[in-house]
């Protein structure tokens, strides 16, 4: 299921470009500018995967921010949006935590299609349906600032841990 993964198109603006690979093996090219996007205010930013993490619905703060067509992305894996900055281990907690049956909140840094990119205070909960779990939804709300800087320094450890 799902799209073909999209190709990061390089930006018009300097940017350092980075390979990533994904938890499943998938890897490719992004584009990291360096510049934050500020959240829209008084907007949440909602989406819906399946159980493997293909978008099945985005509203329109999240096709705003993030800067693709829905088109784009309804059936690709979320992961699309992951920075380079964040750590492996902050995603393995949330899948651990959504596949368990619970509710995971925590700050997310997102890369956005030019390369810029956008943090969130994320709420993400399994959609349950007659008793199975079919999908998840997220939440982001506007984070806060003093919460970010304590992510991005909590984050950089875990990269650095990670890479050894």
């Amino acid at each position: 299921m799902g799209s073909p993964l999209l190709d990061a198109a390089k930006p018009d603006i300097p940017a350092k470009e980075v390979s990533i690979t994904y938890h499943d093996g998938v890897s490719r090219t992004i584009y990291d500018s360096g510049i934050e996007r500020p959240y829209p205010d008084g907007k949440l930013i909602v989406s819906r995967t399946d159980l493997d993490g293909h978008l099945t619905h985005v509203n329109d703060a999240f096709v705003e921010i993030s800067g693709y067509t829905i088109d784009e992305l309804i059936g690709q894996q979320h992961y699309i949006l992951r920075h380079p900055d964040m750590p492996s281990a902050a995603y393995q907690d949330l899948w651990q935590t959504v596949k368990s049956g619970q509710k995971w909140h925590g700050y997310v840094k997102n890369l956005c299609k030019d390369g810029s990119h956008y943090w969130v205070y994320a709420t993400v909960v399994p959609n349950i349906r007659r008793g199975q779990t079919v999908g998840y939804t997220s939440v982001r709300r506007q984070p806060s600032r003093r919460k970010i800087e304590a992510a991005i320094t909590q984050y950089a450890q875990m990269k650095q841990n990670e890479e050894g």
